[in-house]
């Protein structure tokens, strides 16, 4: 069944609105779609100016998925599209028409998709769809079992210290899956990508048995792999807020740092898409700038 509506102006048509994205816990598009309509004042401001790269589940988090970058022919004229050059593309594509969202109409559109995943670089567009220099820095710290996301806590409280020494105050998330990510303003001091190695290298000259800074499978038991590579301008992170396809509707959740240091337990920060919605209306965005 097709629902025609209107979103600030935009005439949009939902479909399939009680088709079961999440299986074990009977979240339906519905719900996913009126989960990003709430979660939107907070979740835009980290949109806005972003090429957007989707992780689309037409038939739920059990089913087959696909990444979109290359916003498609039928996609509403009011989208706002920038071209951008695609280097390696595994389509062989010069050039990208991105999806940028600056608007809630846009994001109901990509929820109607069954678009559960919003992943951006670390820059923006200016208003011509010119690619600015990074305004952000990432860490993200992925635990090699049986590590969990308190190794990564601990972790992550290294790293703010190193980060604070030189002048960058880090803002940590979960990442709605197994670990989290620590985000700072950037002030292109140098290439970010360089930087952000260097100084996963040196946690992991620090802390040997706790930290990993290389991608190989076989050295990340029981670590915590800082991924610096995230900050190469052709890669994306999970935005603040953008739900996660897991078993159950978990969201990728900025945390306070008194979270970061009380969590004793992996599912001390499991959040929900309920519990972001609660989160938000009680304490606002977390992930603000600081």
């Amino acid at each position: 069944m097709k629902v025609p509506v209107r979103v600030d102006g935009r005439e949009l048509t939902l479909s399939n609105l009680d088709k079961i994205l999440y299986p074990d816990h009977g979240f339906t598009k519905a719900e996913v779609i009126d989960y990003y309509s709430r979660i939107a004042p907070v979740l835009l401001p980290h949109l806005q100016g972003r090429p957007l790269t989707v992780k689309r589940y037409p038939n739920g988090v059990t089913g087959q998925s696909f990444f979109e970058k290359n916003a498609p022919e039928h996609t509403p004229a009011w989208v706002r599209r920038v071209n951008l050059p695609a280097p390696g593309s595994t389509k062989n594509r010069e050039s990208i028409d991105f999806a940028v969202v600056d608007d809630l109409p846009t994001l109901v559109y990509y929820a109607n998709l069954a678009a559960l995943e919003l992943h951006v670089p670390q820059w923006r567009v200016d208003g011509d769809g010119t690619a600015l220099p990074p305004d952000t820095l990432v860490f993200d710290l992925d635990p090699g079992a049986p590590a969990t996301i308190v190794e990564c806590c601990a972790v992550a409280l290294a790293l703010r210290e190193a980060l604070a020494a030189e002048g960058l105050t880090a803002r940590p998330k979960t990442s709605g899956s197994k670990g989290m990510q620590l985000y700072a303003d950037w002030d292109c001091r140098e290439e970010p990508s360089a930087y952000a190695k260097r100084l996963a290298q040196r946690l992991e000259k620090a802390h040997p048995k706790e930290v990993v800074s290389v991608m190989a499978r076989k050295a990340r038991p029981g670590k915590v792999f800082i991924d610096w590579s995230q900050n190469n301008p052709a890669k994306t992170t999970v935005a603040p807020y953008s739900l996660r396809a897991r078993e159950r509707p978990t969201v990728s959740t900025p945390l306070t740092w008194e979270e970061v240091e009380g969590c004793e337990h992996a599912d001390d920060l499991v959040f929900t898409a309920a519990d972001v919605l609660a989160r938000v209306e009680k304490r606002g965005d977390l992930f603000g700038r600081a």
